[in-house]
């Protein structure tokens, strides 16, 4: 113990559940920045034995982590990330990794439409993370012939030549990969879950993804804002079916923020403070689908079999052979996205450019050209 304590600094994991965060959720207190990092640091090192790291990782969920632990957390981890950036700047969609398990996955055909109307969009997840281990982007992609088990280079070219691009947590992100055992004797959710979907492997300087509750969105706003790695422009999120980066049919709450200071919604109160940084805007607002003309709920986008019945739907809607629910899902979907990237200034009009490249075929084109890539 004493090599490690020389090697990591004066906070091992059991010294840190002892006297900051293991007292309970009320009585916990919160770690420093240089506490967390070294907490990490020593986590990715394999130094905490079983026992200690589940202690931690659970106390951890117990207290709810702050901004400030989950950017000295993010800034660990990307230190450890192989980034590939591609010549263009897409935006990144870091949806949940431990996937889903009732609702089709609609981000691949989302991400298609897209990149076939200018933004390109970079995906990226795991093989059944842990702690549901269900269905995540990676599996669509392998139904739809897609080759997945890239290297980060391969992925950026990816990006390149189809405008979608697909980053594989294994290769981009090894060090994390390699918590899968220990994850999966967790039994439960821990802040890996959270970090991993931060990684931005692609380098983007726009992040969309969703949230549960505002006040989710808000704290990872607040986590790239602390992170010394990330310099993003802007963050977009949105209550997603399932947690993922699918928005809900019906009522929807969307978070905007802009480096900037000029997101669409226009600034709040408190804006400055609220926001981060000085200049820049944390805003939200509500989108219902059926102010779009779609008739839809969150059942009529319910499968049996996740990876199999999406890439179907995916096939079939970007073919132009699939109309109702799932078309108008992926057509919100994919206008968010291009919303995102600012090549458009409103959802309607994200809309509009989402049917008209399904309906000329380009939309399909871009799924011939990651089969083929």
């Amino acid at each position: 113990m004493a090599q490690a304590t020389q090697e990591f600094g004066d906070w091992p994991l059991k010294r840190l559940m002892t006297e900051v965060c293991g007292s309970g959720h009320k009585s916990a207190d919160d770690l420093t920045r240089a506490q967390a990092t070294e907490a990490f640091e020593r986590i990715l090192a394999g130094e905490p034995d079983p026992t200690t790291l589940g202690a931690f990782w659970l106390s951890n969920r117990w207290k709810r982590n702050t901004p400030e632990e989950l950017g000295a957390y993010v800034d660990v981890m990307c230190d450890r990330v192989e980034y590939a950036e591609p010549d263009v700047d897409p935006v990144d969609c870091g949806a949940n990794y431990d996937g889903k398990g009732r609702t089709a996955i609609l981000g691949v055909a989302a991400g298609a439409v897209a990149a076939a109307a200018g933004t390109p969009v970079v995906v990226h997840s795991g093989d059944r993370v842990p702690t549901q281990k269900q269905d995540s982007y990676k599996h669509v992609l392998d139904e739809l012939g897609v080759h997945t088990e890239l290297t980060p280079s391969d992925s950026a070219d990816m990006v390149d030549e189809t405008g979608f691009g697909f980053y594989y947590q294994p290769a981009f992100n090894p060090a994390i990969d390699d918590l899968f055992d220990r994850r999966d004797q967790m039994g439960v959710r821990t802040f890996v879950n959270t970090v991993e979907t931060l990684a931005n492997p692609a380098g983007a300087s726009v992040h969309l993804g969703s949230f549960y509750h505002l006040a989710f969105a808000k704290k990872v706003v607040d986590t790239f804002v602390e992170s010394e790695f990330h310099d993003l422009d802007r963050v977009l999120m949105f209550q997603g079916m399932e947690g993922y980066d699918d928005v809900r049919p019906g009522y929807t709450k969307v978070a905007e923020w802009d480096a900037a200071g000029d997101g669409a919604g226009g600034a709040s109160e408190g804006d400055a403070e609220a926001a981060g940084s000085e200049g820049a805007s944390f805003t939200d607002f509500e989108i219902e689908t059926a102010d779009y003309g779609m008739d839809l709920e969150e059942e009529d986008l319910a499968v049996d079999d996740v990876a199999v019945e999406s890439a179907a739907i995916t096939e079939e809607v970007l073919a132009g052979e699939r109309d109702g629910a799932f078309a108008d899902a992926v057509a919100v979907n994919a206008a968010l996205r291009i919303y995102a990237g600012e090549d458009i200034d409103s959802i309607e009009e994200g809309l509009d450019a989402a049917r008209e490249v399904i309906d000329d075929g380009s939309a399909y084109d871009v799924l011939e050209a990651m089969r083929e890539f």
